[in-house]
């Protein structure tokens, strides 16, 4: 039977590494948010709005034109990623525009968008 190479052999903890660990570890709640983060931007459309939310802030019918979708399909994702926090609104006058809520979410995707480009 082949060896796992993903298998640690050692029959030895090492209590002090185990133990700095547990005392990071963030809660089951927040690691519940983080995944949960993670798959709302876990979608190619959404990732495409936020591409684009990047660049400038958007009305929905720039969203549509850009990505060449349906208003109501922008709209429905754009309603996901504001319930999520990932993106925020302003209205002036009848147009909404969306921008995305802070500068983690922008620094978060770029960075994906480097790894990917480097990955490549």
């Amino acid at each position: 039977m082949p060896k796992n190479e993903f298998m640690c052999d050692c029959n030895m903890v090492h209590e002090e590494i185990v133990s700095d660990t547990v005392s990071k570890m963030p809660s089951m709640y927040m690691m519940n948010c983080v995944a949960d983060f993670f798959k709302i931007m876990g979608d190619s459309t959404r990732c495409r709005l936020l591409f684009a939310l990047l660049q400038n802030e958007m009305c929905v019918c720039d969203l549509a034109n850009a990505l060449s979708m349906t208003k109501s399909s922008i709209s429905h994702q754009l309603s996901k990623l504001k319930e999520a926090g990932i993106v925020k609104s302003r209205k002036s006058g009848k147009t909404v525009y969306y921008s995305l809520d802070d500068s983690h979410i922008a620094e978060i995707f770029e960075v994906g968008l480097q790894h990917v480009k480097h990955k490549i």
